[in-house]
Formats: C-alpha cells, structure tokens, sequence
C-alpha cells in the first residue's frame, strides 16, 4: 500500500474530509520510483475507473514530471469533500489502494478554487 503524507502537516486529508464545501480540487501528488511506474500506471487507472463511476466525480486528468521526474499528479474535480470523503472510505477502493507498491508516497490536498 502506498504511504500517504500530509503536504500540509497542520491540515492532513483526513481533516480536510470534515469540511462541508465544494466543489472540490483533489490535487494528489505520487512519488513512484522509476522502476514502479509500469507497475503504478494499471493500478492507479482500475482505481480511477471506479472514482469515475462515484457520485459526485466531475473530472479526473493525470500528469508526470518532466526531464525524468518520479512524481505523477493526479487533479479531480469532485462536487463536494463528502463526496470524495464517501468514495474513498469505500471497502472497495480501499482494497484497490492496498495493492499499490509499499515504496510509493502519496502526498493528496485538498483544495478550493478562489478568484484572483
């Protein structure tokens, strides 16, 4: 299973997930080492098949670092925190993200648009 890191040690996922708002920017940062990622790559797409079909998904898009980079980036939309709360507690996605490598680390925020 993949070792989840908070970005913001003061505000772990977990917590943002008692936050009623929406809608939501999961912005989930992957650390793979480079000899993984064939492996992360099948693992990660049967995991986001099933967010897709959740209510509340909007939209999902994956993205890799450049010049050798071992970081990919996931960005979903979803329409509220709850929403994303309820598809990740599942038994079934939960068992999804028991198969990913031990030496990957998760680093998901969540975030707010605002206007600037």
């Amino acid at each position: 299973m993949a070792k989840l890191q908070s970005l913001d040690p003061t505000t772990p996922m977990f917590a943002q997930f008692q936050e009623q708002t929406g809608p939501i920017v999961l912005a989930n940062t992957f650390l793979v080492p480079k000899e993984k990622t064939e492996e992360f790559l099948p693992l990660f797409r049967r995991q986001a098949e099933f967010m897709k079909a959740q209510p509340g998904f909007v939209s999902l898009q994956m993205h890799k670092g450049t010049a050798g980079s071992q970081l990919l980036m996931n960005i979903a939309v979803w329409e509220s925190a709850g929403a994303l709360a309820a598809a990740f507690g599942s038994p079934e996605f939960q068992r999804m993200a028991a198969d990913f490598p031990d030496d990957v680390v998760s680093y998901p925020h969540i975030f707010e648009q605002i206007d600037v």
